[in-house]
């Protein structure tokens, strides 16, 4: 690089702004971005040793900023020289930030010939360099030191123990800036922990150290963005998990098991528990399936302890006269235990068929389920009356992804349950809902394991309720007729 060319463009190391605005015009910095990446870059720029948290709304550029601020700070510092270290859930995630990283460097007219890779993790600039390590249990990444910056991101999924112990001691020498980046789901983990800290420093002192920006700051400076946002509520509806974490940035309670007392009061409704179709309402079921070993039906099953699942049938009402998307109401639930699936075939196609003339059913095809699942598939697929079955297998992405939609269509208010009937199928249903118990898992995916423990009953009816939230896959809008009796298209009927 030139001598002229060096001291027309070192004004643009004063501010990244300007760096951002220059040197990278096409990936440049908006407004939103901008404001944390300063207040970060005055705190390394002045050694001031303070930390930071950034949570954006999902794909609004925060890997995008840090990308640029690492590569602004190595540039700042390539003569003098400085270490900064980032550390992420997985080694994989960590080497997609270098990997960003390395394309902007690439990108600048001020380090042309001053880039190198070594030993696969570490971005050097001249003398400054930066360290992508993993935070994975299984990873040893003690030894390093960062004196410019020490970065967490995705912290939501980094173990408050491991960070505590491998991590933090390597600003400790230095003072370094510290940041947390990602998204805060619930109140456990090392971003909700570092959030709650850096709040009350700025009660005490009003320097903001936390930044949180959800999309509708976001959608004035980017409507493309805000325009996927509303599409993506209008989809799932504005109170389900990812919209509020991922979009809204509000934190989940964790409180007292999956349905805590006020998810319970929202979930239950007022209309009466019935026994078969009223005319001119729609219908669908939902079907759990156990094995045949055991013996009984009915409320009498659910007392052994050691029994297995029995296969349950939750009932409901789908309702959208006048409605973007559905309301779905219980009317009825049943359950068998070690019946037979050749005689409960019959039942079940009599129940669909002749007791409530249900348009769609949702059966659970895993393991033992996928006989019966084909049986009633072949048989309700043929004839006038064509019934839509939906074949679900359990596995664990799949259970969450259930777990997950359903919780959106209670917190939505668009799931009721029948009012309260005295009986004992019910009770039983009421008990798995309040023993259910869940576990997000660390990692991109939010996997939520739920299911009411062992020693706790069984969650046989839990799931088959759980599985209406398969019929927001089905297009239930008012079917429209061509002539005579012919249908405009294949929604359900």
């Amino acid at each position: 690089m030139s001598a002229h060319l060096t001291t027309a463009l070192r004004p643009l190391l004063h501010d990244i702004g300007a760096f951002s605005r220059v040197v990278l015009p096409d990936q440049r910095l908006r407004g939103y971005q901008l404001e944390p990446a300063r207040a970060i870059a005055e705190s390394v720029s002045h050694g001031l040793g303070r930390q930071f948290a950034v949570v954006f709304s999902r794909q609004a550029g925060k890997d995008e900023m840090l990308a640029q601020l690492i590569a602004w700070l190595l540039t700042r510092a390539q003569r003098s020289g400085g270490e900064i270290v980032l550390a992420a859930p997985t080694m994989t995630q960590a080497l997609v930030s270098r990997d960003r990283l390395t394309a902007r460097l690439r990108g600048s007219p001020l380090t042309v010939g001053r880039l190198r890779e070594r030993e696969g993790y570490i971005v050097q600039v001249g003398n400054a360099s930066a360290r992508f390590l993993s935070a994975a249990p299984s990873a040893n990444p003690r030894g390093q030191t960062a004196s410019l910056l020490l970065v967490a991101n995705e912290a939501q999924d980094i173990d408050p123990a491991i960070w505590d112990a491998r991590f933090d001691p390597m600003a400790a020498s230095t003072n370094a800036t510290t940041l947390f980046l990602g998204t805060v789901w619930d109140r456990n983990g090392l971003l909700h922990r570092q959030m709650e800290h850096l709040e009350e420093l700025e009660s005490r002192d009003g320097v903001r150290r936390v930044f949180r920006v959800p999309w509708r700051e976001i959608e004035p400076e980017l409507p493309a963005y805000g325009a996927r946002v509303r599409a993506r509520i209008a989809q799932f509806g504005e109170t389900h998990p990812f919209i509020r974490t991922e979009y809204e940035l509000e934190t989940l309670d964790g409180e007292s098991g999956l349905f805590p007392p006020h998810r319970l009061a929202q979930l239950q409704g007022d209309h009466p528990r019935r026994h078969r179709a009223e005319p001119g309402k729609r219908y669908a079921g939902l079907l759990d399936v156990a094995g045949e070993e055991e013996e009984g039906s009915g409320p009498a099953a659910f007392d052994n302890s050691a029994r297995r699942d029995s296969t349950a049938l939750t009932v409901v009402e789908v309702e959208t006269r006048g409605r973007e998307l559905p309301i779905y109401r219980v009317v009825d639930r049943l359950a068998w235990t070690g019946t037979r699936h050749t005689a409960l075939h019959a039942q079940l196609l009599d129940l669909v068929r002749n007791v409530w003339g249900m348009s769609a059913l949702v059966v659970d095809a895993t393991g033992v389920g996928a006989g019966l699942a084909s049986f009633l598939a072949d048989a309700l697929g043929r004839g006038p009356r064509r019934v839509t079955v939906e074949s679900f297998i359990f596995s664990g992405a799949s259970k969450s992804e259930l777990g997950w939609d359903f919780l959106g269509l209670i917190d939505g208010g668009r799931f009721k349950e029948y009012a309260d009937d005295g009986d004992e199928l019910t009770r039983v249903y009421r008990h798995q809902l309040a023993a259910c118990t869940y576990e997000v898992l660390p990692g991109p995916g939010r996997l939520l394991r739920w299911s009411v423990p062992v020693g706790g009953g069984h969650d046989d009816l839990l799931v088959s309720v759980a599985m209406t939230a398969r019929l927001e896959k089905m297009d239930w809008r008012e079917r429209v007729a061509r002539g005579s009796d012919r249908v405009a298209d294949h929604r359900i009927g």
